[in-house]
Parts: C-alpha cells; sequence; structure tokens
C-alpha cells in the first residue's frame, strides 16, 4: 500500500531528528542537500497531514520510536497492514454513504414534484373500489386469482409476465411486449415486487402501485423512471420455481 510506504518515508525521516532525545533545530539551509533534506520533509508532512488528520501524534512519535528500535511494539509487524486496511475501509464507507446522502438530498430537491406527484396519486388512488393497501404501503389491485403455489419467501424464484409503466403512461420495461416472460430470485429486484408478489398465487395477476422508496427512490433509472418515481406494474405470476 503506498499510503504505508509513504508512512515509513515519515518515519525514517523524523527519527533521523528525534532518535537522538532531543530535536536539534535548524535555523538555516546551507547547502543544496539541506534544501532537498527540508524540501522532502516539508512533503511527506503534507502527505501525512491530509491522510492521517485524525492521528494522535504522540502515539504517532511513539510508534516511529518503537517501529525503528524494533521494541516494544503495542502492535504486531504482521498485523500492521490489517489495522491500516480496516481504518481505511471505514472511512471510504463514510465518505460514499456522506456523498450518496448529498446526491440523494440535491435529487430530492429537483424532484420534489415529481414526489409529490406520486404521494398525492396515492392518497387518491387507495380510495377507489378494488385498491388494498399493504402495511408497507404498497397498493394492488387482483385482476385475476391464482390457484396454485405461492413464493415461499423473499428468495424464491418465479417466472412471469410483466408491463412497468409510469404515473403519465409511459412504458419503461415489459417482458409481455418483448414476449418472453422472465425469471429471477426476489431478493434480486426492487422491495415492492419482493413483498407484492409474495402475495400472489400462481397463474393470478396482479396491478400494483408502488411508492418510490419500495422503487428506486432517489435514483433515476433511464428516461421514463425519474428520481422519486411511483411506479405501475402489472403482474402475472406464471411459476414459482423450486
Amino acid at each position: 500500500m503506498r499510503i504505508v510506504k509513504n508512512l515509513a518515508a515519515v518515519a525514517i525521516t523524523v527519527t533521523m531528528f528525534s532518535c537522538g532525545n532531543q530535536v536539534k533545530e535548524v535555523t538555516s539551509l546551507k547547502t543544496e542537500l539541506d534544501s532537498v533534506s527540508y524540501a522532502v520533509g516539508i512533503s511527506m508532512s503534507g502527505q501525512l497531514k491530509s491522510t492521517f488528520s485524525e492521528v494522535d501524534k504522540a502515539l504517532l512519535n511513539q510508534g516511529i520510536r518503537n517501529g525503528l528500535d524494533s521494541t516494544n511494539l503495542l502492535i504486531e509487524t504482521k498485523d500492521i497492514q490489517k489495522v491500516l486496511s480496516a481504518y481505511f475501509q471505514k472511512k471510504q464507507q463514510a465518505q460514499m454513504k456522506e456523498q450518496q446522502e448529498k446526491a440523494a438530498k440535491l435529487a430530492e430537491a429537483k424532484f420534489a414534484e415529481n414526489k409529490k406527484a406520486g404521494e398525492d396519486f396515492l392518497a387518491v388512488n387507495k380510495t377507489k373500489a378494488g385498491v388494498k393497501t399493504t402495511e408497507s404501503g404498497i397498493q394492488y389491485i387482483v385482476l385475476k386469482e391464482g390457484s396454485g403455489d405461492k413464493p415461499a419467501g423473499p428468495s424464491t424464484r418465479v417466472k412471469v409476465h410483466y408491463h412497468g409503466t409510469n404515473l403519465e403512461g409511459k412504458v419503461f420495461d415489459s417482458s409481455v411486449d418483448r414476449g418472453t416472460p422472465a425469471e429471477f430470485g426476489l431478493n434480486e429486484v426492487i422491495k415492492g415486487w419482493t413483498e407484492g408478489v409474495q402475495l400472489m398465487n400462481e397463474g393470478g395477476k396482479y396491478k400494483f402501485f408502488i411508492p418510490q422508496e419500495l422503487a428506486y427512490g432517489a435514483q433515476q433509472r433511464g428516461e421514463n423512471i425519474k428520481p422519486f418515481s411511483t411506479l405501475v406494474f402489472e403482474i402475472e405470476l406464471l411459476e414459482v420455481l423450486k
């Protein structure tokens, strides 16, 4: 890891000045090598500050001394890479989460009208005859009841025909139009599908109205699925696969 190599270089540089008991401050650079040496130190310190800004300086210095002397090590050499890798992985995950949250907030502000349109539609739709609503907020109409097997759980594989549209009626995906049924595990699709298809028996056909938070949320999925879109699917459960 490049970071570890940089840290090792910093350790050597620092030790050259601190190993002796006390650091001897130099007030002027007399030779070209003096300038190069000092410039290397400044460069490395910049890398150290930007990469390890949260480190405890006292423990950093102690680690340098212990490492150079190979004595009193609080972490075994074989575990150093594991400690650093775990730290940077957590930092990277935190940064990714922060970026995703920022992107979601920006998208929500930009597509607030689209989100509200979905909420308003569902509020009216749930009052219509024949529309049922699950606890999570999925709305559905039974177009045809099935009499066969029902999916045993979210990992069950199924064979279906489906036709998906947005609230404007624009088709974004349809196995019916392609003329080829789809097969997949219910844990491989959006939450609204995972829950909704488990309500069905083989041979059944339902029409689902799926809130954005159980669909693609803040994601844009092609031209006809904008962020925070409520989606409509007609799904026919052809077969529960074993």
